[in-house]
């Protein structure tokens, strides 16, 4: 990925940070540790089983630094590529303390959501995925994710060049692309829970300390769908079609009126009414 600023485009970061380049020495040094000591890896990943029915309480902190050994080092070449591209920019503007402090609150916090969240199943009953506990999870992917979650709110409508598909987006659109990606590869050795973990409490984590602005809260999403939903209803409406107008009272026909008035002068004639004509006439007579 290039960061794509008003100046034109470059790739990567403007600068490294010591607090990033410590975490990529640190991950790098356990890669190698792992290699030399094969053990290393099945004593500090995260097993549901292990964190909680025999309170090995570790593995949440330790997992993070773990990674695959197996063929190929994507997993590490990945997690620290990204973790240089936007973690880069994010400690330069934030500082050293808050990101380290960022950074391993989401990655330990997810490491505790990955323990605990495989037992409820279990405790409503479901047997079937009781198999979830004996899983192990490593990586700093949901530390990683994290912080490209803060990234893209940070500098929602920065301009960022993808490698593959080959397309510039703003960074808002990371995350979705991110995770249509990690669903539709099928991968059976990719942690969702993690990922989604590590999400979870970086978005919580970005609302609590509140300095983050446009960042979205549960409040503001409800007040956007309740706005939403009410502009629907109204456009609805005023997609009706309009009542039909109330059409005036027919015009009475030439006999109707006749008998009408024929009606008037009979009541007139019996209550002692007249025409002043007939009243001088009957005065002349007398």
């Amino acid at each position: 990925m290039n960061n794509s600023y008003s100046s034109g485009m470059r790739f990567g970061p403007s600068s490294t940070p010591q607090v990033i380049r410590n975490l990529l020495i640190a991950n790098l040094a356990v890669f190698v540790g792992q290699l030399v000591i094969p053990p290393l890896s099945d004593l500090g990943v995260v097993i549901p089983e292990r964190v909680w029915l025999h309170l090995e309480l570790w593995r949440p902190f330790t997992y993070l630094w773990l990674h695959s050994v197996g063929g190929l080092p994507l997993h590490l070449a990945i997690n620290m590529f990204m973790l240089w591209m936007f973690g880069s920019e994010l400690a330069l503007d934030w500082g050293e303390k808050r990101f380290l402090r960022y950074y391993l609150t989401c990655g330990i916090g997810a490491g505790f959501l990955i323990a605990t969240l495989p037992f409820l199943p279990m405790l409503i009953g479901w047997g079937e995925w009781t198999t979830q506990l004996d899983l192990s999870t490593l990586g700093a992917s949901g530390a990683v994710i994290a912080v490209v979650l803060a990234y893209s709110l940070t500098w929602p409508y920065q301009r960022i060049q993808l490698l593959f598909p080959p397309i510039a987006i703003k960074a808002i659109w990371l995350i979705p692309i991110i995770l249509i990606f990690e669903f539709m590869g099928g991968r059976e050795n990719v942690s969702h829970l993690g990922h989604l973990g590590g999400l979870l409490i970086g978005w919580i984590y970005l609302i609590q300390e509140g300095r983050t602005p446009g960042i979205p809260t549960p409040n503001s999403l409800w007040h956007d769908f309740r706005g939403r939903k009410n502009q629907k209803s109204q456009l609805g409406k005023s997609l009706r079609k309009p009542p039909r107008a109330v059409r005036p009272p027919p015009k009475r026909s030439l006999k109707r009126r006749y008998e009408r008035r024929t009606m008037r002068k009979k009541l007139r004639s019996l209550s002692g009414e007249g025409s002043p004509k007939s009243e001088k006439n009957e005065d002349e007579k007398s």
